[in-house]
Protein backbone atom coordinates (compact mmCIF):
# COMPACT_ATOMS: atom_id res chain seq x y z
CA UNK A 1 0.00 0.00 0.00
CA UNK A 2 1.54 3.29 -0.76
CA UNK A 3 1.78 6.05 1.88
CA UNK A 4 -0.85 8.89 1.37
CA UNK A 5 0.50 11.90 0.13
CA UNK A 6 -0.16 15.46 1.65
CA UNK A 7 0.52 19.10 -0.37
CA UNK A 8 1.50 21.63 2.67
CA UNK A 9 1.41 25.15 1.86
CA UNK A 10 2.13 28.02 4.71
CA UNK A 11 4.17 31.36 3.92
CA UNK A 12 5.54 30.75 7.50
CA UNK A 13 8.90 28.12 6.78
CA UNK A 14 8.83 27.27 10.32
CA UNK A 15 4.86 26.15 10.42
CA UNK A 16 5.93 24.05 7.18
CA UNK A 17 8.42 22.63 8.81
CA UNK A 18 6.79 21.46 11.73
CA UNK A 19 3.41 20.31 9.50
CA UNK A 20 6.12 18.32 7.19
CA UNK A 21 7.92 16.86 10.22
CA UNK A 22 4.53 15.65 12.02
CA UNK A 23 2.98 14.07 8.85
CA UNK A 24 6.21 12.29 7.70
CA UNK A 25 6.81 11.07 11.31
CA UNK A 26 3.37 9.88 10.97
CA UNK A 27 4.37 8.00 7.83
CA UNK A 28 2.89 10.33 5.11
CA UNK A 29 4.37 10.90 1.64
CA UNK A 30 4.56 15.22 1.78
CA UNK A 31 5.35 18.22 -0.95
CA UNK A 32 5.75 21.47 0.96
CA UNK A 33 5.18 25.02 -0.97
CA UNK A 34 4.95 28.63 0.42
CA UNK A 35 3.32 30.52 -1.74
CA UNK A 36 0.00 29.22 -3.89
CA UNK A 37 2.03 29.06 -7.44
CA UNK A 38 4.34 27.01 -5.98
CA UNK A 39 1.97 24.75 -4.55
CA UNK A 40 0.27 24.73 -7.85
CA UNK A 41 3.31 23.76 -10.19
CA UNK A 42 4.28 21.01 -6.95
CA UNK A 43 0.43 19.66 -7.71
CA UNK A 44 1.10 19.99 -11.43
CA UNK A 45 4.70 18.04 -11.41
CA UNK A 46 3.99 15.64 -8.64
CA UNK A 47 0.30 15.32 -8.22
CA UNK A 48 -1.93 14.00 -7.78
CA UNK A 49 -2.19 14.30 -3.39
CA UNK A 50 -4.62 12.36 -1.45
CA UNK A 51 -5.12 16.24 0.81
CA UNK A 52 -3.78 20.01 0.45
CA UNK A 53 -3.08 20.94 3.77
CA UNK A 54 -3.06 24.87 3.79
CA UNK A 55 -3.02 27.74 5.65
CA UNK A 56 -5.91 30.24 5.28
CA UNK A 57 -4.15 33.51 3.91
CA UNK A 58 -1.26 33.92 2.53
CA UNK A 59 0.09 36.82 -0.05
CA UNK A 60 -0.70 36.36 -3.43
CA UNK A 61 -3.21 33.79 -3.04
CA UNK A 62 -5.45 32.52 -0.54
CA UNK A 63 -5.66 28.97 0.75
CA UNK A 64 -9.31 29.32 -0.15
CA UNK A 65 -8.04 30.57 -3.86
CA UNK A 66 -5.37 27.49 -3.88
CA UNK A 67 -7.56 25.03 -3.10
CA UNK A 68 -10.36 25.99 -5.80
CA UNK A 69 -7.60 25.83 -8.15
CA UNK A 70 -6.27 22.22 -7.63
CA UNK A 71 -9.81 21.01 -7.35
CA UNK A 72 -10.20 21.91 -11.07
CA UNK A 73 -8.38 19.27 -11.91
CA UNK A 74 -9.10 16.95 -8.89
CA UNK A 75 -13.06 17.75 -7.63
CA UNK A 76 -12.63 15.56 -4.71
CA UNK A 77 -9.41 16.63 -3.15
CA UNK A 78 -10.34 16.88 0.38
CA UNK A 79 -8.53 20.46 2.04
CA UNK A 80 -7.59 20.81 5.65
CA UNK A 81 -7.00 24.69 5.86
CA UNK A 82 -4.68 25.53 9.03
CA UNK A 83 -5.22 28.96 10.01
CA UNK A 84 -5.15 31.41 12.98
CA UNK A 85 -8.03 32.94 11.33
CA UNK A 86 -10.97 30.45 11.20
CA UNK A 87 -13.41 33.41 11.32
CA UNK A 88 -12.14 34.44 7.64
CA UNK A 89 -13.31 31.06 6.43
CA UNK A 90 -17.14 32.17 7.34
CA UNK A 91 -17.14 35.78 6.45
CA UNK A 92 -18.26 35.48 2.78
CA UNK A 93 -19.77 31.68 3.93
CA UNK A 94 -21.84 29.92 6.26
CA UNK A 95 -20.17 26.50 5.85
CA UNK A 96 -17.20 24.91 4.47
CA UNK A 97 -17.70 23.28 1.37
CA UNK A 98 -17.66 18.54 0.87
CA UNK A 99 -14.67 17.52 1.77
CA UNK A 100 -12.95 20.82 4.03
CA UNK A 101 -12.25 21.25 7.28
CA UNK A 102 -10.23 23.17 9.38
CA UNK A 103 -7.64 23.18 12.80
CA UNK A 104 -6.87 26.62 14.53
CA UNK A 105 -2.84 27.46 14.57
CA UNK A 106 -1.71 26.77 17.36
CA UNK A 107 -2.10 23.22 16.71
CA UNK A 108 -0.05 20.27 18.98
CA UNK A 109 1.89 17.33 16.95
CA UNK A 110 -1.42 14.88 18.15
CA UNK A 111 -3.71 17.61 16.68
CA UNK A 112 -2.43 17.59 13.37
CA UNK A 113 -2.01 13.89 12.99
CA UNK A 114 -5.99 13.51 14.40
CA UNK A 115 -7.31 16.30 11.95
CA UNK A 116 -4.87 14.85 9.13
CA UNK A 117 -6.57 11.20 9.19
CA UNK A 118 -10.41 12.61 10.47
CA UNK A 119 -10.24 14.59 6.76
CA UNK A 120 -8.70 11.48 5.11
CA UNK A 121 -10.43 8.84 6.93
CA UNK A 122 -13.51 9.68 8.65
CA UNK A 123 -11.82 9.51 11.90
CA UNK A 124 -8.56 9.95 13.77
CA UNK A 125 -7.08 6.71 14.34
CA UNK A 126 -4.05 7.24 11.27
CA UNK A 127 -4.21 5.59 7.88
CA UNK A 128 -4.95 1.94 7.51
CA UNK A 129 -3.08 -0.47 7.99
CA UNK A 130 -2.51 -3.06 5.17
Amino acid sequence: MRPFRVLIVDDEPPVVQFVDRTLRGAGYETTTATDGATAIAAASADGPFDLLLTDLLMPNMTGEALAASLRRDDPDLPVLYLTGYADQLFKERQQLWANETFLDKPTSMQGLREAVSLALFGHTNGPPTA
